[in-house]
């Protein structure tokens, strides 16, 4: 948050709050296991490609939709008013997930969507921007040719989001509880007062020193006996006025005891509290009731200051989360790194009014060891008697830059010290100047006759601490990292595991923890809770809910079992044909993986081909050429040698190659990513790859699995909604209606000028809605708003060109059904509550311009919905030995939706857990509808929503979130191999284990340009974009 602070409503004339920005990370969960770990990493790593409107596969067109003037229609040609072809995006068709593949597994994913930042959507570091009176509710907005392009509605500021259309009703009716308590409002009137510090402090925990003391010493004489709630900042709270409207406090502090036995130094702040505001919970009280529209997040903020004080000066507070050494064992991550358990704590506004929301997490400290054990665990190697490489200098240096340390050779001494760097020469050859004159003396030397010591790693670099100017150096075996320090930076694949493994809980272990933390914190015992009149119950919610009921899925007629009704959550391929079953005539395989012999990797690929077939797919059964092997470092000369080879046994009337499989390693580093680039980018293939356990398991699950996802990555279809052939799909199958997913994806924590990838995915049939198709691009940094949704360029010469992505996905969609969408429903993913005003007016207004710059007056009705899987909130069944209220997993059933009690106290929102679980806890997602002209009831939303996830390409289970915004989650991180191979995860490999490795990052950056700019996507081969080849 920096140094702002909001005003409370009503609190003085021009208060308002600024609107601090809201990151967001990676991650998604098909099933069950929801440790909350905080720790942001690359999500399932297998997205999208380019889309250039080429339709080889009968998915894509380069034909193109636009008007000739104002009054135009559809035409069968052309891109612009000039002729002009738009820039090119990736893209692709539909992705998804099989029920086993990669090595994080799929069971232990859901716990990866507890990743690094403050929760998104609290109210403190996300309030809403704030509104203004309606005087309009919809507001014009002008596009940038109006002689083409027709202003649409958008909403404005002011705008409020759709109410609540009533509760849903359909499916069986049961109770759940959920991890949130109920919060008495308390009857006070809240006081703001600013806070200055003088000299300025930039630490809070310094900050907090100082106003403890104040209070300590001043609170019966000058502050009325009043305990002020302080936000470690710039401002200060209390319940009731103080007796002065400014005073001004000396206060003195004394530096940390360092054991030297020296008098310690003091340090005297001006301290100056001046009233601000006040204000009564009366709009609170009027929103929670329904009689206002507008959270007063302001007054939000000060309860949720208030409730963190004391676990702030208790735990190691991050954000809304506290952690603590004592709060459960503590587990060694390896690398020197190990795990603290902890809670996450937030205060909403509910419709049973304010509500705590407490969930149990964990993440990753730095293990208080002396440095020089610290580094041979982080090299996992003997560093003794020898000379560091480059490169291990370079991992060191980055993953100490910025840790404190203590010294160790003074005795009772430990002064403590910031790492800023790491010597680029050995301890020995280290000197500096002792004087004026320039005499120099080495380290070596200096720790002797200083201190005493001798120093025996004189090998190994210094730790440098203090500035560039003037350094001092510290040998590492005289520093200890100081206890309790959060790791921020990027975790490995078993680090990951690591912690995983220890917050993995099933349901019930969870809800007792949660429980035991609740009193563990003695809410009715907290001082400061007393002070304002915050009362907190010691028990869960009881929550109505229901379990919606799963939809039957057609499969092809030839098949003994032409369709099927899945049982919670699941079902299988047996006695079923895929609905489409794709075209493979020509494929080879190449093995990367030194330890598969040749005569299994044929087994492997014939036993391959059988499964493709029986499945419903026209799969020749013998490969092109035989399998070969390569070296994993030669994996672009291989593949190219490789297709080359198969192109001329093709000859020259012979269509492409259809498809490669590719086996590699398991610990595979930077390969999976290599061999997709260089088949999607250079070669124009589909490729499917699988690791070598899978190979030498070879079992008809894993085959089964591998089936589904070549399906659709040769363009065929597993499966679609019985409902939707039959057309009984509320709001969907009686109009033509087009339905997007988008997602953005930012760069891992330390990766400062990569940019961000947005990609966005869209049905490409009707009535199916089963066919995606995907288009990612690269943006500015960081950047949350879509930025390619619709782009209008001025080329000399050449004319308007009218882009984006928005508007080729209308044009493909038109082009593979015959018909322009009159609806369209608009999945958004990973948007903070504090981002949806502002992405909202940004992207809706993108798509009203791209569907006007179609044909004049084309304004399809749109649904814009908020998937978010980054919140606390989880759901436990009521009773957990009624086996008929949970699955295999101990969690609820997979259809469960809730939308009352624990839900917006007036807005259209819902949670829904889709999925069955695997192990753990499952997370709902929860669905936040911002804009809605179709007038969706709530059942035909969630009902809608629930059966879209059972349509999931690479799994016969039902998945988490919506399959448009997991596609387009999987598309944007697809889109990252391309230029940075270590960055995303192998997700299409068919790992027990999960994810292929990573390896460090050489070359293909996507940083930006010393201007600014973001470097463009590299272009993709023409034969595979229209087709799923990311799944």
């Amino acid at each position: 948050m920096g140094s702002w602070r909001p005003r409370l409503p009503g609190f003085g004339e021009g208060s308002q709050a600024a609107e601090p920005g809201g990151g967001r990370g990676p991650g998604r969960g098909v099933g069950g296991r929801g440790g909350s770990y905080y720790q942001q990493f690359p999500q399932g790593g297998h997205g999208a490609g380019y889309y250039q409107q080429r339709q080889p596969r009968g998915t894509m067109t380069s034909q193109q939709w636009q008007p000739t003037a104002p009054a135009g229609g559809y035409l069968d040609h052309g891109q612009t008013s000039s002729g002009v072809q738009p820039p090119h995006y990736y893209g692709g068709g539909r992705g998804g997930r099989g029920a086993g593949p990669s090595a994080i597994a799929s069971e232990l994913r859901q716990a990866m969507d507890n990743i690094s930042s403050p929760e998104a959507g609290s109210p403190e570091l996300s309030p809403r921007a704030p509104t203004m009176e309606i005087t309009d509710q919809l507001k014009d907005m002008s596009v940038q040719d109006e002689s083409i392009v027709q202003a649409f509605p958008v909403p404005s500021n002011s705008y409020k989001f759709p109410h609540r259309p009533g509760n849903g009703s359909i499916g069986t009716r049961c109770l759940v509880k959920a991890n949130h308590f109920f919060a008495e409002l308390p009857d006070k009137d809240l006081h703001q007062y600013d806070v200055s510090i003088t000299p300025e402090v930039t630490s809070r925990i310094v900050s907090r020193s100082v106003m403890e003391e104040l209070v300590r010493l001043h609170k019966v004489s000058y502050l009325g006996g009043r305990l002020p709630a302080y936000d470690g900042r710039k401002s200060l709270y209390t319940a009731g006025p103080l007796p002065f409207t400014s005073k001004e406090f000396h206060i003195t502090l004394l530096e940390e005891d360092d054991g030297s036995g020296l008098e310690r130094r003091q340090k005297t702040f001006k301290v100056v509290i001046k009233f601000a505001a006040r204000a009564d919970l009366h709009r609170l009280e009027q929103f929670i009731a329904g009689r206002q529209a507008e959270a007063p997040q302001e007054a939000l903020q000060v309860l949720d200051i208030v409730l963190r004080e004391l676990p702030t000066a208790r735990y190691v507070p991050f954000g809304r989360l506290f952690f603590s050494p004592n709060l459960g064992r503590r587990r060694s991550l390896g690398e020197g790194l190990e795990s603290w358990r902890g809670f996450y704590q937030s205060i909403r506004p509910t419709q049973m009014g304010l509500s705590l929301n407490i969930d149990m997490s964990a993440t990753a400290f730095f293990e208080p060891l002396p440095v020089l054990d610290f580094v041979a665990q982080l090299l996992n190697t003997d560093i003794h008697s020898r000379l560091l490489s480059d490169a291990e200098r370079v991992k060191i240096k980055k993953a100490l830059r910025g840790v404190k340390v203590e010294v160790t050779h003074r005795g009772n001494m430990r002064r403590k010290y910031r790492i800023a760097g790491l010597t680029s020469q050995a301890t020995r050859e280290l000197t500096f100047p002792v004087d004026q004159g320039g005499t120099m003396k080495s380290v070596v030397q200096y720790f002797q006759e200083t201190y005493g010591f001798a120093i025996q790693h004189t090998y190994l670099p210094c730790l440098q601490v203090g500035n560039h100017q003037r350094p001092n150096y510290l040998p590492m075996e005289v520093c200890k990292i100081v206890e309790g320090q959060r790791y921020s930076k990027r975790l490995s694949k078993s680090q990951i595991r690591a912690l995983l493994e220890e917050t993995c809980q099933r349901p019930h272990d969870r809800e007792r923890d949660i429980i035991q933390m609740v009193n563990h914190n003695s809410y009715h015992e907290d001082p400061y809770a007393k002070e304002f009149g915050i009362k907190i119950s010691e028990r869960l919610a009881s929550v109505e809910a229901r379990i919606l009921p799963a939809p039957r899925l057609k499969y092809n007629e030839t098949g003994r079992e032409k369709d099927c009704l899945p049982r919670v959550g699941q079902w299988n391929m047996m006695n079923k044909k895929m609905v489409n079953g794709g075209r493979v005539r020509s494929w080879m395989c190449v093995n990367f993986a030194r330890n598969v012999q040749e005569s299994i990797v044929s087994g492997f690929c014939r036993e391959l081909a059988r499964m493709c077939q029986a499945s419903g797919m026209d799969f020749a059964l013998e490969p092109i050429l035989p399998p070969m092997h390569a070296h994993p470092d030669q994996v672009e000369r291989a593949l190219k040698a490789r297709f080359h080879d198969a192109l001329n046994m093709l000859g020259p009337q012979r269509k492409e190659l259809d498809l490669l499989i590719g086996i590699l390693p398991d610990n595979n580093g930077s390969l999976y990513g290599d061999l997709k680039r260089v088949c999607e980018i250079d070669l124009g293939l589909v490729s499917q790859c699988c690791c070598a356990k899978q190979v030498f398991k070879m079992n008809k699950q894993i085959l089964a699995n591998l089936a589904l996802k070549i399906n659709v990555k040769v363009g065929g279809r597993n499966t679609v909604l019985v409902d939707a052939v039959s057309r009984r799909i509320p709001l969907v199958t009686d109009r033509p209606t087009i339905i997007f997913g988008a997602d953005v994806t930012h760069p891992h924590p330390g990766e400062d000028s990569s940019p961000s990838i947005a990609a966005v995915v869209a049905s490409q049939d009707w009535p199916e809605v089963t066919k995606y198709a995907g288009l990612v691009s690269a943006q500015s940094h960081r950047q949350e708003l879509i930025e390619d949704l619709y782009k209008v360029t001025h080329v000399p010469q050449r004319g308007t060109i009218y882009g984006g992505m928005i508007r080729e996905l209308l044009i493909s969609f038109k082009k593979s059904t015959g018909q322009k969408p009159q609806r369209l429903i608009f999945y958004r993913d990973g948007v903070s509550e504090g981002q949806f005003y502002q992405v909202l007016l940004h992207e809706l207004d993108a798509i009203r311009k791209a569907c006007a710059s179609l044909e004049a007056n084309y304004q399809p009705q749109v649904t814009f919905i908020v998937v978010q899987k980054r919140h606390h909130t989880r759901l436990f069944a009521h009773n957990h030995n009624d086996q008929n209220a949970v699955d295999r997993s101990g969690n609820i059933l997979p259809g469960t939706v809730v939308d009352s009690k624990i839900c917006h106290p007036t807005e259209f929102d819902f949670f829904l857990c889709s999925h069955a679980g695997i192990k753990g806890t499952s997370r709902p997602a929860h669905y936040h509808v911002l804009w809605d002209e179709n007038k969706f009831t709530a059942d035909a939303l969630q009902t809608l929503t629930n059966n879209l996830c059972y349509t999931y390409a690479r799994c016969t289970r039902s998945v988490s979130i919506v399959p448009p915004a997991y596609y387009a989650h999987l598309a944007a991180f697809r889109a990252r191999f391309y230029m940075e191979p270590d960055s995303s995860d192998s997700g299409s490999m068919a790992s027990a284990l999960g994810r292929g490795g990573h390896g460090q990052s050489t070359s293909r950056s996507t940083r930006a340009a010393a201007g600014g700019a973001v470097r463009p996507l590299p272009v993709l081969k023409d034969s595979v974009k229209s087709v799923m080849f990311y799944c």
